[in-house]
């Protein structure tokens, strides 16, 4: 049955967002109609195809009824403002992350959201990537046992941003993962970090996030690295699992390592630890059929514009990871641990 296309205006033709319009153009059941960026003779030249037309102005975009729904792309401190705009109009939104850069921004939106039925869905890459989605299966299922702690590490040399940190720049992604891992509410962050490029904007930070159960999610985050990195590592119960997404092929490893408990052997142990096992068995490396992790993201979204659901990455989730960067900034300037407020 042949579905009517879903009329798409996108806004953002930036380092990202032309990635990110390259996407949704070549997604069947899309018809791109707007491309919208400050700087018309890049936005020409990021066109896809004839018919799609360009502007400098938000304004037209909103301006024509034909279109339904929103995908922005622009640095963060315009989000807000472009998200509820298009939303007060009747449009659905896909923007990226992080969603606001306050937490008084993103619950506007949630209240918003909530209003008007419409949806919102922030663009948490990692949450739709094939390996981590993978990982994501192995926690649902039990393998890995109880979760005890994650922590990740997301460093290379640039891209140096001037209006917002290291971690505001790649925390997002790794914030994301670690909510949807533990499935639990962060209640507190500490954050240390250095600038040394350019005063009162760190370029290496390293964050604890605290959550209610008492599991922990350390980041690390720099752009002024002489590696890159993009790993995750998940310590469970059970078996532990490294996602390593500069992997070309082998992007998970499952570690079938853990401390066994003994308690119920006959014998009398003199100490606590007398009665645990170190196991160190196979190491595994599933087979995981890669697609490029950004199309699956907007699939996700034009899927959810289709068929009126929830996005995976919706409005609370936008809003619990703007809690989490708004706490580590309180952190860093502080120097003590913050409360994240629920």
């Amino acid at each position: 049955m042949n579905q009517e296309p879903i009329r798409l205006a996108h806004v953002g033709v930036g380092y990202w967002g032309r990635n990110v319009l390259r996407n949704f153009a070549s997604l069947p059941g899309v018809e791109l109609l707007w491309v919208c960026d400050r700087d018309l003779d890049r936005a020409r030249l990021q066109l896809p195809g004839p018919g799609v037309q360009v502007t400098d102005r938000f304004e037209d975009v909103l301006a024509d009824g034909r279109v339904q729904a929103v995908s922005i792309a622009t640095p963060t401190e315009w989000h807000y403002a472009m998200a509820r705009q298009a939303l007060e109009s009747g449009r659905d939104v896909f923007v990226e992350k992080p969603m606001t850069l306050t937490v008084e921004e993103a619950l506007r939106l949630v209240e918003l959201v909530e209003r008007t039925g419409r949806i919102l869905m922030v663009g948490h890459l990692l949450l739709y990537h094939p390996a981590f989605v993978y990982a994501e299966s192995l926690i649902e299922r039990g393998e890995l046992g109880q979760v005890y702690y994650l922590y990740t590490t997301r460093v290379n040399l640039g891209i140096v941003r001037r209006h917002e940190n290291a971690f505001q720049s790649l925390a997002p992604h790794d914030i994301a993962l670690a909510i949807q891992y533990l499935r639990d509410q962060p209640v507190a962050v500490s954050a240390h970090g250095r600038a040394f490029l350019q005063p009162g904007i760190e370029d290496v930070v390293f964050a604890t996030i605290y959550f209610a159960s008492g599991r922990i999610a350390h980041l690390h985050t720099s752009w002024l690295d002489p590696h890159k990195v993009r790993r995750a590592t998940l310590v469970g119960s059970r078996k532990m699992v490294v996602i390593d997404d500069v992997e070309a092929i082998e992007k998970v490893r499952i570690y079938d390592k853990g401390v066994d408990f003994r308690p119920t052997e006959p014998r009398m142990y003199e100490t606590y630890t007398e009665a645990m096992t170190i196991r160190d068995g196979d190491i595994y490396i599933p087979r995981i059929p890669m697609q490029e992790p950004l199309r699956l993201e907007c699939e996700h979204f034009i899927g959810c514009v289709r068929e009126r659901r929830q996005p995976k990455s919706d409005v609370h989730n936008g809003l619990q990871v703007v809690r989490v960067l708004e706490a580590a900034q309180r952190s860093l300037r502080s120097g003590r641990t913050e409360p994240i407020a629920g």
